[in-house]
């Protein structure tokens, strides 16, 4: 039988592609204050929003009449005609979220409109009470309790507090971005988390993210016909190895396109590498008929009339923005290069460095399980772990001198990158800094276990600074920094002191160390099999000696002793191998000693 749906059951449907969890009921309910014209914004949250959300602003507000009919589904002041949904001002325009959001919660709107008198509507299980007098607030203040108490389904896929707090501190900041001039006050469970006030775009970067990033931000402001880009992107500084800092507005609506955000990183592409993501925020103004916002029930996915058009130029003036930096890159004298071994009609993998071919690669031609092609190194389908353990393996089960044989007492640096040493049948070529990698990994994996890594007490301590999320989560790893050699102790609610690293990282490392091990662990998709070897990974990998440090004949005995005195010494973290062998019949092979 078809029948017709109830409209309780068809308001819960509509909820459900509007409201996803409390980081979007903070959405609609900031988008309806900033097109009720506030220039000052509360929100307060308890629990993250799995309790309360409460959003204040001294926007031009309701008249008490009016209150009903802001909860009826499709019900907006904000259009009226089919000619205003092609030229979208506002925000919102679709009269749902509030409708939505009364269906699946708890809910109470005070407001007032400056004619002298407040009023109160209570609303339970999307119906409203009766209309009650209250203050005049010069505004509207909406109070939501207990989100989807009224489907447990949806309930029970929500995270926990701390996560949905999260959420709910990157919509705010989105909000105070596009909006500077706007006041944005966001409370937690009666903890300040931020409140800024009206200020410039750049002074609004620093108090909403970090306070050094204003002395890292490139200017951005172009105007071509009739598009007008602003904004800020940022330097090599401010690149992270996690996405969350790239804020693309249009109209000064947030909003999520693959395409622009191509059109920056291509502007970026010969200074970062695949996997790195720089920081920017663009405010794309565009005439309304250009654009189509009513696409994605969330507002956030947009169509443009000329989409190349807008990436073009967008892609033009980021690298515009970016030409201070472009002019320091050192060009390349690329006439050694050997032939790209990539076959025909096939593009090399992006960001991937083209490696020698095949021939070039030094195997044992005796060890026939030990030939490695090109395709061993670059295949999609394997991981760079999986490639380098059978790298590995096949190495073990080769006929060549134990480890412990290496002849440490020849043993030379070659262009401060590689360790060459002499064995029995040929000869081994380590890579120093992966080789430190898989040291410092092992030390602080069983570092975790048992006692802690060694540290060294900093003469002067630096105090660092993190935005509220970051801060949030960094006091969940400090445990972990604790084990790994660092002396850390709390500052006040957004920054700590350091008073020790640990004593194999250089010093004036420890803010960047630490900021990666903030992204590994924020990160959502997991590339380890547990946080702790991600940590160590990352941490092993920013505090071992580089490619170009000096080592003196000790300092590289000392690295390979400890090397072979790891579990697996033929392959770092991240899966690179760690050693090279060319065996003798190799060696005479090339010099043609038949």
């Amino acid at each position: 039988m078809i029948k017709a749906l109830s409209e309780d059951l068809r308001n819960k449907i509509s909820a459900g592609e509007v409201v996803e969890r409390p980081a979007s009921v903070v959405k609609e309910l900031i988008e309806n204050s900033l097109d009720a014209g506030a220039t000052e914004i509360s929100i307060v949250v308890e629990k993250g929003g799995h309790q309360t959300i409460q959003v204040r602003d001294n926007g031009s507000g309701m008249a008490p009449d009016q209150l009903p009919a802001s909860i009826l589904p499709f019900h907006t002041s904000k259009i009226a005609t089919m000619e205003d949904l092609f030229s979208i001002k506002t925000l919102g325009f679709r009269g749902e979220a509030l409708a939505s959001i009364a269906s699946v919660a708890e809910m109470s709107i005070v407001s007032s409109n400056g004619s002298g008198e407040g009023a109160e509507l209570p609303i339970i299980d999307g119906r409203p009470g009766d209309v009650q007098p209250a203050a005049e607030i010069g505004g509207t203040e909406i109070t939501i309790r207990n989100l989807f108490y009224n489907t447990p389904a949806r309930k029970k896929f929500l995270k926990t507090p701390r996560t949905e707090l999260r959420k709910i501190v990157d919509v705010v900041r989105r909000y105070g971005l596009a909006f500077p001039e706007v006041t944005f006050k966001l409370v937690s469970d009666n903890r300040d988390i931020f409140h800024v006030k009206s200020e410039t775009l750049e002074d609004r970067i620093d108090n909403l993210l970090d306070p050094t990033y204003s002395r890292n931000l490139l200017p951005l402001n172009l105007a071509k016909g009739d598009y007008a880009f602003s904004g800020f992107v940022g330097n090599l500084n401010l690149v992270r190895s996690r996405p969350g800092e790239q804020y693309l507005f249009l109209n000064r609506r947030f909003i999520k396109d693959r395409l622009m955000n191509r059109a920056v990183y291509g502007a970026y592409e010969s200074l970062v590498k695949r996997g790195e993501y720089p920081f920017f925020v663009i405010n794309l103004l565009l005439p309304n008929d250009q654009v189509d916002v009513n696409v994605h029930p969330m507002k956030t996915e947009v169509r443009f009339k000329d989409e190349w058009r807008v990436f073009n130029v967008l892609k033009s003036g980021v690298s515009d923005a970016l030409s201070s930096i472009l002019d320091t890159v050192p060009g390349f004298d690329t006439s050694f290069q050997q032939p790209s071994s990539t076959p025909t009609g096939e593009a090399p993998l992006y960001g991937q460095p083209q490696r020698p071919p095949a021939e070039t690669i030094p195997t044992n031609p005796d060890q026939g399980n030990m030939d490695l092609k090109i395709s061993d190194f670059i295949s999609p389908v394997q991981t760079n772990l999986e490639r380098a353990k059978n790298y590995a393996s096949r190495l073990a089960e080769a006929p060549i001198d134990a480890p412990e044989t290496i002849a440490t007492e020849n043993i030379w640096q070659i262009h401060k990158k590689y360790i060459l040493s002499e064995i029995n049948s040929g000869l081994v070529i380590i890579d120093q800094h992966v080789a430190h990698e898989r040291v410092l990994y092992e030390e602080a994996l069983k570092a975790f276990e048992s006692s802690s890594m060694a540290s060294q007490t900093m003469l002067f301590p630096e105090v660092l600074e993190f935005s509220p999320d970051d801060f949030d989560g960094l006091l969940d790893v400090l445990p972990y920094l604790e084990k790994i050699g660092f002396k850390i102790k709390k500052q006040d609610e957004s920054s700590i002191r350091i008073d020790a690293i640990p004593s194999e990282m250089a010093l004036g490392n420890e803010r960047e160390v630490i900021r990666e091990i903030l992204d590994n662990f924020l990160k959502e998709q997991k590339q380890y099999s547990s946080f702790q070897e991600g940590l160590a990974a990352m941490f092993a990998c920013k505090a071992a000696i580089k490619a170009g440090d000096s080592l003196m004949r000790e300092e590289m005995q000392e690295l390979i002793n400890r090397l072979f005195a790891t579990e697996h010494p033929y392959y770092c973290p991240h899966g690179r191998p760690i050693i090279v062998q060319m065996s003798l019949d190799e060696l005479d092979g090339r010099f043609e000693r038949h």
